[in-house]
């Protein structure tokens, strides 16, 4: 016998607990059958459950039957087939969501249907901070049930959406539809089955109690232009850092606008999104010109963000002074106001006909169709002016800090695709320069006018020296953005001053490691994402 086979079992714990996630069910398995003998602890068997094939899982739900304390030894979960029983897959899921997993992975192949992930999901998992989801419905011969039945998992997303605030607080959420691949399904003679048919549900999905301290966000819904379903609503993902848009149909207003709103994002990933004209016809001096219109674009985003913000609290402020304007002269009266008495029409003489309408849809309408805007019920800005008083909104200034994004595929050679990148890295950071010295020009002229009396504002979720809290919250994440709910006023010269704002670090190489490790850059995002989701999609 060696020396090792005599080790106690709290050693072998810590050598074990050295060892990735992903990893630690075979290499334990391997380490027991190296020393049959030795005192290898067996629940690090379960601590990441991995199954790869269908007929594990009908074994591991038996043997959890059995054995019931096993599940609390489970900390991460993984289904890797597309084949599996989706029927077995929810009773085995109904099974685990009762113990403490932290981590959950799915794949979501042609025998799942929508009502399989809503069992799944329809109450919450508590303690739950990793959920990723892979979708792959494709089939290899036609089948119209899921077109028939509408087969879609739009459910799927308003079930996780109603999961109660604090029951799941989950910091990384990945949803994925894999890219039709003709290797893996037919693609001409007939349609294949979709996973989402609106995308409405994301929308509800962004401002849910489930992503209220979402930090790591991946989306990937080839094609589909769900970038302004994530974005339009005014606190969507408060606190998102990692946001990964790869396969979308993402242009640059939508880069301009995601920049906007989440105020809080580090790291921004692009691949596979035409967020630059790829027109070959060109000259290469305007596509290179092209990187530089967009890194000055992303560097004022906050800039665009401010005035919309200010043509919205400019009306509702002339409102306010109309309606206030209004109840003093009400109050000014020596009474009450009468109700207005309705002025009856005469009755037409002559014989009603069967065909005549016995109502009046303009007598059905409100007296005011569109009221004007008021107070919200809870108000926690800065105090109200009543005034007619300019009101400015101090644009935030950029905090991203990479950015990933597939770059024109016309280079010829390795050494041409080298320059082409580098080449286009200056432009972009030539175009960052320029939009930051712009954005520090306008924060300059504010400082100025701040100083002569106007008052001037500043986004809560971007002010720097401000921190969010719960009793700032709107509380309806589906209203609009009213008066000054969401700003804050500056107090400070030094709020006005644009820190250091370093242009991002920017990848062309395109995700993945395999065949393109070499074309990635020290610090990208492509590396933030393989970290955070344990993977190289």
């Amino acid at each position: 016998m060696s020396l090792i086979e005599h080790l106690p079992p709290e050693i072998y714990s810590a050598i074990l607990s050295h060892v990735s996630f992903p990893l630690l069910q075979t290499t334990t398995l391997a380490f027991s059958c190296a020393l049959p003998r030795s005192p290898i602890p067996q629940y690090h068997v379960f601590q990441y459950v991995r199954l790869t094939h269908p007929e594990q899982i009908i074994q591991l739900y038996q043997r959890l039957r059995k054995d019931r304390n096993l599940i609390t030894n489970i900390d991460a979960f993984s289904l890797e087939t597309w084949t599996a029983d989706a029927d077995v897959v929810v009773n085995l899921m109904n099974l685990l969501s009762s113990g403490r997993i932290k981590e959950l992975r799915m794949f979501v192949g042609p025998n799942f249907a929508p009502e399989h992930l809503e069992d799944i999901f329809e109450k919450p998992w508590h303690g739950l901070q990793f959920l990723s989801l892979r979708f792959r419905p494709y089939v290899q011969r036609a089948t119209y049930y899921q077109f028939l039945k509408g087969a879609y998992f739009d459910s799927t997303l308003l079930a996780l959406s109603r999961w109660s605030k604090g029951s799941c607080p989950l910091p990384s959420l990945s949803i994925i539809q894999d890219a039709l691949d003709a290797t893996i399904a037919p693609t001409g003679r007939f349609a294949q089955p979709l996973v989402f048919f609106r995308l409405d549900p994301f929308r509800t999905l962004s401002y849910s109690p489930l992503t209220s301290e979402l930090e790591h966000f991946r989306l990937r819904i080839p094609s589909r232009q769900v970038a302004r379903f994530i974005y339009s609503v005014a606190n969507s993902f408060p606190a998102l850092e990692f946001l990964d848009l790869s396969t979308c149909n993402v242009v640059e207003s939508d880069v301009e606008a995601i920049l906007g709103r989440f105020g809080k994002l580090k790291h921004l990933v692009l691949d596979g999104c035409s967020v630059v004209s790829q027109r070959s016809d060109l000259a290469e001096e305007e596509r290179q010109n092209l990187w530089a219109l967009l890194g000055k674009s992303m560097a004022l985003a906050g800039v665009k963000l401010a005035k919309e913000r200010e043509k919205k609290l400019k009306v509702w402020l002339e409102a306010n002074v109309l309606r206030a304007s209004m109840n003093a002269l009400q109050v000014a009266d020596a009474g009450p106001a009468a109700p207005p008495v309705p002025v009856q029409r005469r009755p037409r003489r002559g014989r009603r006909g069967l065909a005549t309408a016995t109502i009046s849809l303009r007598e059905s309408l409100p007296p005011d169709a569109e009221p004007l805007p008021g107070l919200p019920s809870r108000h926690t800005g800065p105090p109200v002016a009543l005034s007619t008083q300019k009101i400015r909104i101090l644009p935030p200034q950029p905090l991203l800090r990479t950015f990933a994004t597939t770059a024109p595929g016309y280079h010829k050679t390795v050494k041409d695709k080298d320059t082409q990148h580098s080449s286009i890295r200056g432009q972009f950071e030539r175009g960052w320069a320029e939009g930051v010295a712009q954005l520090s020009a306008i924060r300059g002229r504010l400082l100025r006018s701040w100083q002569g009396g106007m008052r001037v504002v500043a986004f809560r979720h971007h002010h720097l020296s401000t921190l969010y809290d719960e009793d700032n919250e709107s509380g309806d994440g589906s209203s609009e953005e009213i008066g000054l709910q969401g700003l804050v006023d500056v107090h400070t010269a030094e709020e006005f001053v644009v820190e250091e704002a370093l242009c991002p670090v920017l990848c062309l190489a395109g995700s993945g490691k395999k065949g393109a490790a070499e074309g990635h850059v020290e610090g990208c995002g492509h590396v933030v994402g393989w970290n955070v989701w344990e993977d190289e999609l």
